[in-house]
């Protein structure tokens, strides 16, 4: 009878030590906050097809955890957790920064894409965080410069 309650009371113990290890480990990474997009830029982020991809990277600048919203609408809501992770190692301080786009292509900036960042280091449970979308790689203005510089440059 002895070695029966010992194996239960073992194997309980051993239970609730995973149950609250899952629970700890679930919560170790959720960020939550809001993108801002300015008035001035709205229309062109609210645009069909467009995506808003929000990226967490760690102190070596390398994405850790990714979020992609289809069609978004702003100001947009959003929250980062474990399902959102790349690896499973996280490490120092965090930055966190939004893409809008249409072509789909994280790091790569594009006419019309629209970025942004937020300001501060953040942890891997920060909340209420504010990132303001307010940078574009606008139109590319070409301007027509008439003769060849170095040879009116050289008289």
């Amino acid at each position: 009878m002895k070695p029966m309650l010992f194996l239960v009371v073992v194997a309980s113990v051993l239970f609730c030590g995973y149950a609250y290890q899952r629970t700890v480990s679930e919560g170790s990474f959720s960020i939550s906050g809001t993108v801002v997009v300015p008035d001035h830029l709205l229309n062109v982020a609210q645009s069909n097809n467009n995506a808003c991809a929000i990226i967490v990277k760690n102190e070596v600048d390398i994405p850790i955890a990714i979020k992609r919203i289809v069609d978004p609408t702003f100001p947009l809501d959003f929250t980062l957790d474990k399902e959102d992770l790349l690896t499973g190692d996280i490490k120092g301080p965090l930055t966190i920064e939004v893409q809008i786009n249409k072509h789909g292509q994280l790091g790569v900036l594009k006419q019309g894409d629209i970025f942004g960042s937020y300001s501060r280091q953040i942890q891997p449970t920060t909340k209420a965080i504010i990132i303001l979308a307010d940078k574009s790689m606008g139109n590319v203005k070409r301007e027509y410069v008439k003769g060849n510089f170095f040879r009116s440059a050289a008289r």
